[in-house]
This record gives C-alpha cells, structure tokens and sequence, in this order.
C-alpha cells in the first residue's frame, strides 16, 4: 500500500501535510478559537491531550489518511506555516472498491480565504495518484452551505440524499451525498487538479 503519510503537496498558498504529534498545542488553541464556526457540524479536539488521540487514531489507522492543511507565509518557504484547516480520508476500502471518505474544517482565521480549497485539491490528487483511490465521498448536513461550496467547487458530483445517516452531537443528522472519482478529474481541464492555486 502507497505511503499514506507522504506530504499531499504545496501550492501557492498551502503546504498540505501530514499530521504530526507536536502540533497538538496549536491544533486545540485554533479548534478552541473556531468553536463558533465549527457548532454544529464537527467538533475537532480542544485540548492537547484529545489531538494527541485524535491524531494517533489517524496515524496509526491504515484505513485513514490525515492531513494539515497550513498556509504558506513570507520567509517560510518551507510551509510550516500556521494550520488553516485539516482533511481525512477515512474509511479508506481497497480492492474492487477504492474509495475513501472526506472529513474536512477550516479553523476561523482561514475560513472563506480558499485556503482549504487549494489544500483539498491536493488532498486529491494525493488520493487519485500515491494512494491509488477510485472515489472519494464528502457526506454533509444539507445546510451546511460553506462545506458544500468546497466539494462543489473542487467539482464534486450531488448524488443524493440519506436521511438519519451520521449520529453527530446525540441526534441522527441527514446528510447530501457528495463525490468525485478519478475519471472525473482526468475529464476536467477547467479547475481541476492539474492547478491547485485555482
């Protein structure tokens, strides 16, 4: 199996990669910071001691793939710039299937820059190349508007709805099925993957 942990790729405003432990300080201030936007669609650990578990169960799970989404930053051409969000491929199925699914945020100071959505389109290209995945699926609450945006504008098809699907704080949530597959990027040449700053 491809090495799920190889840096995703650098654009022009992120460097997306893997998760690593020492970020647990940063990871939780900014997840605390972001409450607001967060409520009520994801809750992403707050503390160090929960980002320390939470990353591990990314690491060391080889159904996952984990990733920091971090923006880029005069004089650090390295990119270990601040985190402005984090992607997972998760559930991630081999053989006749090949496919993974996306969990996603966006920490406040990043939100509605496209920070996440130049990160995503590395994120799958990772996927559809290294990994060697098929399709990725996004499943989201249908009023969710700004995770929408971001799978749609990475060109993401609508495939349905599911009522009840994912329990998320105590309550069944219905939830819009969203998804690309390989062939759909490879038949894309308007901002598809071939250009992650679009």
């Amino acid at each position: 199996m491809p090495d799920s942990t190889a840096p995703a790729g650098q654009g022009p405003r992120t460097r997306v990669r893997p998760y690593r432990y020492e970020d647990a300080d940063e990871f939780a201030a900014l997840a605390r910071d972001s409450r607001a936007l967060h409520h009520p669609w994801l809750f992403p650990p707050l503390t160090p001691e929960a980002y320390r578990d939470y990353a591990g169960g990314v690491i060391e799970d080889p159904t996952k793939a984990g990733f920091l989404v971090c923006e880029l930053t005069e004089g650090d051409p390295a990119g270990g710039g601040r985190i402005a969000g984090f992607i997972n491929i998760n559930n991630i199925v081999r053989g006749g299937f090949l496919s993974g699914a996306l969990g996603y945020g966006a920490f406040a100071h990043a939100a509605g820059r496209g920070l996440m959505g130049e990160g995503l389109r590395h994120v799958m290209r990772h996927a559809f190349g290294p990994l060697g995945l098929h399709r990725l699926e996004a499943n989201i609450q249908p009023a969710n508007a700004a995770s929408i945006a971001l799978v749609r504008g990475a060109g993401f098809r609508y495939e349905g709805y599911s009522p009840d699907f994912l329990r998320i704080d105590g309550d069944w949530r219905d939830h819009e099925r969203w998804a690309i597959t390989a062939d759909m990027v490879r038949d894309t040449t308007a901002g598809g993957l071939s250009d992650p700053s679009g």
